[in-house]
């Protein structure tokens, strides 16, 4: 997970981006570019015509994303059983903008984040993206990255995180059971993925699932991505899912309990986090957070915060 604040992201504006399309690829220099709705925090995305779109770090710390995406993503498309991104040409540094960045095929669908689901649509969502993560966890993993800085160590064991955690456990003391937090993620710290690594997509999140028709069309934003456990992809399975849906993903990726166990703890984390980051520790968006750690706490030892 970033760290990098939203005041010391870069600007990026349309003009900036049309002056980098004239200048490096006059050829689209007359296609119209507007920004994406719900286009990115540490990327900005933009479409460019009707057939592609522009994607932009926002801070240094994401740049190396773009080349691994641009040197990735052609290689595992025809192997997965949904659309993901299509790099077309990658555009470099100029004056306007530091880094280098990327042009993609275009791919039709809204967030997931953005509509409405009933427990109709969740569940044939779970089945489709459990099938893409178990035929993506199965891709051939010769020379693809380990987790390091360049994924936020996604794929790595949960320990990575040790120290972050239970200081977050400790100061949100207020707003969770702290001893079963404790022991939630020492079960998680007590498994370990014994098998090869396998492809992680690394911030499987309501956000980068693109929806058409009520079914998922496309997985989106493989900045994270590497190869390792897959424990991290499945914290979904809590920020999204629910009841019956929940338990067709689960089923249908057919991993085991102790990965399962280390996935809750990459789940408490990752709401710990964000409930410390909130200024204003109430509301929804508090409730949110806690509602996480309330599902992955229900399923570690039957308690509930409610």
């Amino acid at each position: 997970m970033s760290d990098t604040p939203e005041e010391h992201k870069l600007e990026i504006t349309t003009q900036i981006v049309t002056t980098l399309i004239a200048e490096q690829f006059p050829q689209f220099a007359h296609l119209q570019i507007k920004p994406v709705d719900h286009g990115g925090n540490d990327n900005r995305t933009f479409r460019l015509g009707n057939e592609m779109s522009i994607r932009l770090p926002s801070a240094e710390e994401y740049v190396s994303q773009v080349q691994k995406e641009q040197k990735w993503l052609p290689k595992i498309a025809s192997h997965l059983p949904l659309p993901i991104p299509q790099p077309i040409a990658m555009g470099v540094p100029s004056v306007d903008y530091p880094w280098n960045w990327s042009i993609y095929k275009w791919l039709e669908g809204k967030s997931a984040n953005s509509l409405e689901h009933s427990d109709a649509d969740l569940e044939t969502i779970a089945m489709q993206l459990a099938q893409f993560l178990s035929d993506f966890h199965k891709l051939n993993t010769a020379g693809a990255p380990a987790p390091g800085l360049h994924n936020w160590w996604r794929a790595a064991h949960t320990s990575i995180y040790d120290a972050e955690t239970r200081f977050l456990i400790d100061k949100l003391k207020g707003f969770i059971n702290a001893d079963d937090s404790r022991s939630l993620w020492q079960r998680a710290l007590n498994s370990k993925w014994d098998r090869d690594p396998v492809w992680v997509h690394g911030d499987v999140a309501s956000g980068n699932l693109l929806v058409k028709e009520n079914r998922l069309s496309a997985v989106i934003d493989f900045g994270c991505m590497g190869i390792g456990d897959p424990a991290c992809d499945l914290t979904i399975a809590w920020t999204f899912f629910r009841g019956k849906s929940r338990g067709i993903f689960k089923e249908n990726l057919h991993l085991d309990e102790e990965t399962w166990a280390r996935a809750r703890g990459w789940a408490m984390w990752k709401a710990l986090y964000t409930i410390s980051e909130l200024e204003n520790k109430s509301g929804t968006a508090l409730a949110k957070q806690q509602q996480i750690i309330d599902a992955v706490m229900m399923e570690h030892c039957g308690y509930s915060r409610i």
